[in-house]
């Protein structure tokens, strides 16, 4: 980062008033310019000095171009910004205190701004109206998701002897309740998905966290967007029966996760209801035991414990393991604990 050049880009109330407000969330070029009151072209020249300065990014998801601020991620980001962001994020802060005239633009532009989130939450209420009863279908048929998060945050908490978190991959995402479940816990969490609706209904469920605390990343779970290692841990929620390729996808899950970093997968015990094929694209009817060791020591890591919460005709299974260094036995493929 270039203080000359950071200064060039912050001198324009607009890009004054963009970064005030990507220190809240992440937000799309459209919303910014709907918040604003501009064309969206014009934003997108702002948007452009800012990213060119080093002082915002942009990420593209689907048709849509997300912002966020490049300076305001020192804590939870493991490539933190330099100091001269850091100073340049909390400059802002206090132009924001001091200055009355710029404070009540930034006041304005949030009540905009509360009203996009408002909009997301109506449409994410739309979608679930929409596929509700095709949920409460599948629900109906296991244990509630109190008790699965409960176990699985014992068993993650238990691991390693109480080794922290780090910095989770969340993979398939959803409507980001792992994400938003672990996103105190963990240093950073980072939620992928590979459909630009599913993480719109999280963005609705996560923009109330602290900016920078979790990151919402499109991309398919067999070519991971990630350097190797980048992970302390990954987590699996209901995804992995999706896949027709589960050891693929487990191996690329190896791949990102650092020597020593845990594997978590919630899913269901093999079973036999072919109707979920249809139904809910199930690609996979569940995994045993002895499959989900073999799955996961093949892949590199080494089992460490499985817990099974039985419901109704579903029974969902807990796995965790522990990422092998390079080199290292594999695991016998029996190898999982009771918990």
């Amino acid at each position: 980062m270039n203080l000359l050049e950071s200064f060039r880009a912050l001198a324009d109330p607009t890009r004054l008033r963009i970064m005030r407000l990507l220190a809240s969330m992440e937000l799309a070029v459209g919303e910014l310019a709907q918040v604003l009151g501009q064309s969206q072209p014009r934003v997108s020249r702002h948007v452009k000095i800012l990213c060119d300065a080093g002082l915002a990014q942009r990420r593209r998801e689907g048709g849509w171009v997300f912002l966020r601020a490049a300076i305001a991620e020192a804590s939870a980001r493991r490539n933190a910004p330099s100091e001269l962001g850091n100073a340049l994020a909390r400059a802002l802060a206090a132009a924001e205190a001091e200055d009355a005239e710029f404070a009540a633009q930034v006041r304005e532009d949030r009540q905009h701004l509360d009203a996009i989130r408002a909009t997301r939450e109506a449409s994410a209420a739309e979608y679930f109206a929409r596929h509700a009863a095709d949920w409460d279908d599948l629900r109906s048929l296991h244990i509630a998701d109190g008790p699965v998060e409960a176990a699985l945050i014992a068993l993650l908490e238990a691991a390693d002897a109480g080794k922290p978190l780090g910095h989770m991959l969340d993979v398939g995402t959803g409507t980001g309740r792992m994400a938003e479940l672990f996103a105190a816990r963990a240093t950073h969490v980072t939620a992928l998905d590979k459909s630009p609706e599913m993480l719109r209904l999280a963005r609705t469920r996560l923009q109330g966290l602290p900016a920078g605390q979790v990151d919402l990343v499109q991309g398919d779970f067999l070519s991971l967007p990630f350097a190797d290692g980048t992970f302390e841990t990954v987590l699996f929620h209901q995804v992995l029966h999706y896949a027709l390729a589960p050891e693929a996808v487990l191996a690329e899950a190896a791949r990102v996760c650092a020597s020593g970093g845990r594997i978590a997968v919630v899913d269901f015990a093999a079973h036999d209801r072919e109707d979920l094929r249809l139904a809910h694209a199930h690609a996979r009817l569940g995994f045993s035991d002895a499959q989900m060791a073999k799955l996961l020591s093949d892949a590199g890591f080494e089992p460490l414990a499985e817990r099974a919460l039985a419901g109704h005709e579903l029974i969902v299974k807990l796995w965790t393991a522990r990422r092998r260094d390079a080199g290292a036995l594999a695991t016998p493929a029996s190898a999982f604990t009771k918990s």
